[in-house]
C-alpha cells in the first residue's frame, strides 16, 4: 500500500478505535458529582434562581479584587463542564465532525487546560509541567486549509478519564495561582500586559473563546449524541412559540427589513493600550477610516428573508456565488442552510431548526446562521433580483452602525464597555443585548433594544460576516506569550467578523472584539447587508499581497516548479552565472541522505516542511521508506500530487513579458513516487498526529512563518516531529520581512534590550534546548529565476542537527 493510499485510510472508520467502551463515569443522562473538576455547579458563581448559568462581567484589570477572579475562573471552568456535560456517551468525545476539519471534542476537553499551563510556564507563574504528553498533545489545534482537507482525526486519543483527572490537576495548580500571587492582593497596580499575570487571563479568555467554538461543534454532532444539560442557559422564549402558518410571510413570521441610511462620518477603530481589561493582540492599534454615506439593513437577515433566496434556487444559481464559494457548494452538495432540518419533502422547502440540543419549528424570525460564501451569494442574488448593488458591511461600516462607539469608549472609560459591568442576564435586560449567556440561542432580529442609530443586534445574537479579510490594526504589535495567536491568519484566508453572538463571552463580547474565520466555517454568525457604490473602505488581503497569497500566484507556481524540476541550463543559461546555486531542493534532499549514512540514522520516514512542489520530498524517497511533504500552499500542493499521481507536469517557463516556453517537469522513474505523500498544512499549527519522523527537512521555511517558534517547539519534546536519533537538516538564508514575520517573532536580526540578535545564535540555543546537538553546518547557495535576465541569489545557513533526547 502507498504512503497515500495509508493516509487516506477511511477517516469515517479510524475513529472508533478511540472507543473502549467503558467511560469512568456514567455518560448518559444527569453527570454525576465525580463529573466536576473544580467548583460545583450548584455552589458556582454566575447560577441563576432557575438553576441554569450565565456570564460573569469581564474583570476590570485595574481593580478587580482576588475573589473576583477567582469568581471568573469559577464561572469559566464550570460553564466548559457543563457544556460537556451535553455530550452523550463516549462515542460523541471521539466522534469527528460532520465535515472532518476539526479534532473531536475530547481534544477540545483537553485542549484549554493544557494552555493554562504552557502560558503560565512561559510567564513564569510555575515552574514545571503537569503533563508533558498532553502539554504537547492539546497545545495548539488545528486550522483546516480548506473544506475539502480530509487529513484529520486519525491518531488515538487518551481516555476521558485521563483527560478528566488530567482538568482536576490544572483546576488546582490554577485556583493557586490565583490564590497566593502577590499581584492579586488588595489595592494591586493595574494589570497590564508585560506583567506574568497577564497569562492567567489570556488563559480564562482562550477558555471562553473555545466554549463557543465548542458549542458549535456539539451543534454540528448527530442529535442522538447530545443532551441538555440542566444548567445550561434554556433557549430565547421565543422558541417556545406555535408554528406558524407556512409558507412564512413578511410582516407576520419575520420583520419586513428596510434599509436605514447612515450618514458620511469618520470612524476610529483599536483598543487603547492601557484599556483595563485583557485582549487578544489584533484589537489593539489604531485606523481611522473616513466613509462614504451608506445604506444597511435594520436587522440582521432572517430566517424568513432568506428562505426566499432558498426557495429562488439560489443555491443553484452559479452566478451567485464567487469561484471559491461555488466549490465549497458543490463540494458540500449543499442546498439550504446547514442547521436547517427539512420538514417533508425538498421541493416544499419546509424547514425545522436544529438548535444546540434539540429541533424545533422554525423561528422564521431569528437570524439565519451562514458561513461567508452562503452570506455573498445571498448578497448577488439580491443584487441581480434588484439591479441595486447589495454586499456585506466592512469593519468601518459595521463601526459607524454602532455610533463609533470605539471613538466615544476611548473618552468615557470602562462604562462604555457594559459587558464589565453586567452579567449575561443584566446585560440582556439593561441593554437589550443577546450576548455572554443571555439566552441560550439566538432570538428574534427584532427582539432587542436598538442602537442609537436604529439598526438592531450591532452586539450579540450572532456573529456578522464582513467584506474584511482578518488584518492587524496600525500598531499592533503579537505578544511574547502568544505569538502565533493572530499573525498566521493575516493571511488573506480568514473573514473578519464583529459583534458577537449569544454564547459570546467575556473579551469576545466586548466592544473591541475583532473575531474571524475561514470563509466556508459555521461560528454563530449571519449577516446584514448594505447598499452602497463603494466598498466601505474593506481591507482585502488578496489585493494587497497577503503573505498566504504569494504562493497562490500562477508565476511564482511556475517560478518554484522551474527552480525544483529545471535543467541546470535552464535555471542558469549563462556561463558566467553561479551555477553551483542551481538545483537547490535536490542539493537539500542529498545533503540529508548523505548525512543519514554517515551518521548511520535511520531512515524508515522523513517529513520535508515547507516542500513546495515536493523536488526535495521525491529525492528523499531514494533514501527514506516514507516521505510526507507539507506546505501552505494549495497550489504547491495541487501541483506535487499530480506529479506524483502521472510524474510529469507541464508548465510555463518565462524568458521576457508574456514570452517563454512551455516545459515538463518529470520525476525521475528510479523514484518510487508511491513511498510520497503531500498534504496542505500550516508549520505553525502541524497536526498532532505527526510524531517522531527519523528525519526533518526544512528548506528555507524559517523566515516565511509568522510564528518561527512555534514550528521550532514542535520538533523536540514529548511528541516531538524528530524522534530520538533522529536527524533534523535545516536551511535559512535568514530574510526576515514584516511581511511575512512580525518583527517581535523574528529570531534575530534586530536589537534586543538594545543589543544585536544573531539569528544563527538564538537559533543555535533554541535548538540546544530543545535536545539537539548539531553535527555540521554549511553555506548553501540557491539560484532563483524569475526570467532570461533576472534571477534571485540567496546563500543559507545549513545546519545539521541530530536529536539526542
Amino acid at each position: 500500500m502507498s504512503v497515500a493510499s495509508k493516509m487516506g485510510e477511511h477517516t469515517a472508520e479510524f475513529w472508533r478505535k478511540n472507543l473502549r467502551g467503558k467511560p469512568f463515569i456514567e455518560l448518559v443522562g444527569a453527570r454525576p458529582a465525580a463529573w466536576w473538576t473544580g467548583c460545583m455547579p450548584d455552589d458556582c458563581p454566575g447560577r441563576q434562581a432557575d438553576g441554569t448559568f450565565t456570564a460573569l462581567p469581564l474583570p476590570d484589570l485595574a481593580t478587580c479584587s482576588r475573589e473576583q477572579v477567582l469568581d471568573y475562573f469559577d464561572n469559566t471552568w464550570t460553564l466548559t463542564e457543563i457544556l460537556f456535560a451535553g455530550l452523550r456517551g463516549e462515542e460523541a468525545f471521539f466522534r469527528p465532525p460532520y465535515h472532518h476539519l476539526r479534532h473531536p471534542m475530547i481534544f477540545y476537553y483537553g485542549h484549554p487546560p493544557a494552555l493554562y499551563i504552557n502560558k503560565l510556564r512561559v510567564a513564569g507563574l510555575i515552574e514545571q509541567p503537569l503533563n508533558v504528553d498532553f502539554e504537547r498533545l492539546f497545545e495548539t489545534g488545528v486550522d483546516e486549509m480548506r473544506w475539502d482537507d480530509m487529513s484529520k482525526n486519525e491518531m488515538l486519543w487518551p481516555e476521558i478519564g485521563a483527560v478528566h483527572a488530567y482538568r482536576q490537576q490544572v483546576y488546582r495548580t490554577v485556583r493557586g495561582v490565583i490564590e497566593t500571587h502577590p499581584g492579586l492582593a488588595a489595592g494591586h497596580a493595574p494589570i497590564t500586559q508585560d506583567q506574568p499575570l497577564w497569562a492567567l487571563f489570556m488563559g480564562f479568555e482562550h477558555e471562553r473563546i473555545h466554549l463557543e467554538t465548542s458549542a458549535m461543534l456539539i451543534h454540528e454532532l448527530p442529535l442522538e449524541q447530545v443532551q441538555r444539560p440542566t444548567a445550561w442557559p434554556a433557549l430565547h422564549p421565543s422558541a417556545a412559540r406555535p408554528a406558524t402558518v407556512f409558507p412564512p410571510q413578511p410582516g407576520r413570521d419575520f420583520p419586513d427589513n428596510a434599509a436605514l441610511a447612515v450618514l458620511a462620518q469618520t470612524v476610529t477603530l483599536g483598543k487603547p493600550v492601557n484599556w483595563p481589561s485583557y485582549g487578544w493582540d489584533n484589537e489593539y492599534g489604531q485606523r481611522e477610516t473616513t466613509l462614504q454615506p451608506f445604506q444597511a439593513s435594520r436587522y440582521l437577515v432572517s430566517n424568513g428573508e432568506f428562505h426566499a433566496f432558498v426557495v429562488a434556487g439560489g443555491y443553484r444559481e452559479r452566478a451567485c456565488w464567487s469561484e471559491t464559494g461555488w466549490e465549497w457548494r458543490g463540494f458540500r452538495n449543499i442546498k439550504w442552510p446547514t442547521f436547517w432540518v427539512p420538514d417533508g419533502p425538498a421541493g416544499l422547502h419546509r424547514f425545522k431548526l436544529r438548535t444546540l440540543f434539540e429541533v424545533i419549528d422554525m423561528p422564521w424570525d431569528w437570524p439565519v446562521e451562514v458561513n461567508y460564501h452562503e452570506a455573498r451569494a445571498y448578497c448577488a442574488w439580491r443584487s441581480a433580483q434588484e439591479g441595486v448593488p447589495y454586499r456585506l458591511p466592512s469593519e468601518a461600516e459595521h463601526q459607524a452602525l454602532r455610533g463609533d462607539q470605539q471613538r466615544r469608549a476611548r473618552s468615557l472609560g470602562v462604562v462604555a464597555d457594559p459587558v464589565m459591568q453586567c452579567d449575561g442576564v443584566t446585560l440582556g435586560h439593561e441593554y437589550g443585548w443577546n450576548l455572554n449567556l443571555a439566552h441560550g440561542s439566538s432570538c428574534p432580529v427584532h427582539a432587542g433594544a436598538p442602537a442609537g442609530a436604529g439598526f438592531h443586534d450591532v452586539f450579540g445574537n450572532v456573529w456578522q460576516w464582513l467584506e474584511d479579510h482578518f488584518n492587524p490594526l496600525p500598531g499592533a504589535r503579537v505578544h511574547p506569550y502568544y505569538d502565533d495567536f493572530s499573525s498566521p491568519c493575516y493571511d488573506g484566508q480568514h473573514q473578519m467578523m464583529l459583534g458577537g453572538s449569544w454564547v459570546s463571552t467575556g473579551d469576545e463580547a466586548s466592544i473591541w472584539a475583532r473575531f474571524h474565520f475561514r470563509p466556508h466555517f459555521y461560528q454563530h454568525a449571519g449577516f446584514r447587508w448594505v447598499q452602497s457604490a463603494g466598498d466601505g473602505g474593506a481591507v482585502r488581503l488578496d489585493q494587497a499581497g497577503a503573505a498566504g497569497q504569494v504562493y497562490e500566484d500562477p508565476q511564482v507556481l511556475n517560478e518554484y516548479l522551474l527552480l525544483h524540476y529545471g535543467a541546470p541550463a535552464e535555471q542558469m543559461p549563462y556561463a558566467f552565472g553561479p551555477r553551483a546555486a542551481v538545483e537547490f531542493p535536490l542539493r537539500c534532499a542529498r545533503w540529508l541522505l548523505d548525512a543519514a549514512r554517515e551518521y548511520d540514522a535511520p531512515t524508515g520516514r522523513a517529513l520535508d516542511i515547507g516542500c513546495a512542489v515536493g523536488r526535495s520530498s521525491f529525492e528523499l524517497a531514494r533514501g527514506y521508506g516514507e516521505v510526507l511533504g507539507v506546505d501552505l500552499s494549495r497550489a504547491f500542493i495541487d501541483a506535487a500530487n499530480v506529479l506524483r499521481r502521472e510524474g510529469e507536469l507541464r508548465y510555463f517557463r518565462k524568458d521576457e513579458g508574456q514570452l517563454g516556453a512551455t516545459v515538463n517537469a518529470m520525476i525521475d522513474p528510479a523514484i518510487d513516487r508511491t513511498r510520497v505523500a503531500f498534504r496542505q498544512a500550516d508549520a505553525c499549527s502541524l497536526p498532532a498526529e505527526l510524531v517522531d519522523f527519523d528525519a526533518v527537512l526544512l528548506a528555507n521555511l524559517l523566515c516565511r512563518l509568522p510564528s518561527p517558534k512555534a514550528l521550532l517547539g514542535r520538533l523536540g519534546g514529548p511528541r516531538g516531529l524528530v524522534r530520538p536519533g533522529g536527524l533534523l537538516a535545516l536551511f535559512s538564508p535568514y530574510s526576515w520581512l514584516e511581511q511575512f514575520t512580525p518583527p517581535d517573532a523574528w529570531l534575530g536580526g534586530c536589537l534586543r534590550d538594545g543589543q544585536p540578535v544573531s539569528s544563527a545564535a538564538a537559533l543555535k540555543a533554541l535548538l540546544v534546548a530543545e535536545g539537539f546537538e548539531l553535527l555540521r553546518e554549511d553555506e548553501e547557495p540557491l539560484l532563483i529565476r524569475e526570467h532570461a535576465r533576472k534571477y534571485q541569489y540567496i546563500v543559507s545557513h545549513a545546519l545539521l542537527w541530530r536529536r539526542i533526547r
